[in-house]
């Protein structure tokens, strides 16, 4: 056995210390991932049990109906979108005020009570701590976990804003978007095309109401499967409010919905532009092919999403009812 100089081990105990250095470096620089102040462990102090009790009531909400999943993740985006994450999706209109909630783009959102559930426990452990736009992302994050999508964490921090008015949700993606009018609404908040692609994959969990894709059934729209345009009518026959999943797997996070635009059988005319357009074409080929990619290209864009013109400091507030401003 050979044994080692004072020097050769002393160069091995150096490089050692490096190596931890370096590992607690990145371990730091995870938790502090974020921008404006938000971090990955930001109510580890402060309350710690918060993201368990968002979590667990997510769970119990989607146990006892699991199509609220879609639900969650469609309000943290419709959120995100208007006015950045703020949480000024949940706020209740008044006489003087008609908010974000009532507009018709946002009518058939739902999901607000678990919301309310998770911050009533939460203001019972530590009060004016965590923020309403904190638990919509959590609760977004835990849905798609729950229906079996990506694992994924997400900074916290955000702030809640105190504006919620009808007339910005006109800034909303509309179901009648074509590819390039995506491209331009996803571009002007700093997305790509391939991220818009990944988050619009979000449409494997839940339905569009035949409001929304009935344009397609008036008219001959060649990139619509005649098959599935005569299932479509079958349930627009029902009225403007029936329901159609978006895919087979209605309650389920997976990249079937990308195969249903393979087959020419996407809900919304938002939804089949992304793969008659040559720009998005690719990028739905590619997440049809390998859902690995697609969960990890998706989990990249929410991350990002929910960073969205956060608030911070005086900027915003933590609400003590998510639906009313302080």
């Amino acid at each position: 056995m050979l044994l080692k100089s004072p020097l050769s081990l002393g160069k091995m105990v150096l490089a050692n210390l490096v190596c931890v250095f370096l590992l607690i470096e990145v371990i730091v620089s995870g938790f502090r991932i974020g921008v404006d102040g938000l971090r990955m462990d930001y109510y580890l102090m402060t309350c710690p049990f918060a993201e368990q009790i968002v979590q667990n009531t997510v769970n119990r909400a989607l146990q006892s109906d699991p199509t609220l999943a879609a639900a969650l993740v469609r309000m943290h985006f419709h959120d995100c979108f208007i006015e950045g994450c703020d949480g000024s999706i949940l706020i209740d209109s008044t006489k003087d005020n008609t908010a974000e909630k009532d507009s018709p783009g946002n009518l058939s959102l739902k999901g607000y009570e678990i919301i309310d559930d998770a911050k009533e426990q939460i203001e019972n452990d530590c009060p004016g701590v965590v923020s309403c736009a904190d638990i919509v992302a959590m609760a977004a994050r835990d849905a798609i976990f729950w229906t079996g999508g990506p694992v994924y964490d997400i900074p916290k921090g955000r702030k809640d804003g105190r504006r919620s008015k009808i007339e910005d949700t006109i800034n909303l993606p509309f179901p009648t978007f074509n590819a390039t009018e995506l491209i331009r609404a996803f571009g002007q908040r700093g997305f790509t095309a391939q991220e818009m692609v990944a988050l619009s994959g979000a449409h494997t969990l839940g339905v569009a109401r035949c409001a929304s894709f009935k344009s397609r059934l008036s008219g001959v729209d060649s990139t619509l499967d005649s098959d599935f345009a005569k299932t479509l009518s079958k349930t627009c026959s029902a009225g403007d409010s029936a329901e159609q999943p978006f895919d087979a797997t209605r309650n389920t996070f997976d990249n079937f919905y990308f195969n249903t635009l393979v087959r020419k059988s996407g809900l919304l005319f938002s939804d089949q532009t992304l793969y008659t357009n040559p720009k998005t074409r690719a990028a739905v080929n590619g997440y049809a092919f390998n859902q690995a990619m697609f969960f990890f290209d998706f989990q990249q864009a929410m991350v990002k999403m929910g960073m969205l013109n956060v608030k911070e400091g005086d900027n915003g507030e933590v609400r003590e009812n998510c639906r009313i401003i302080n």
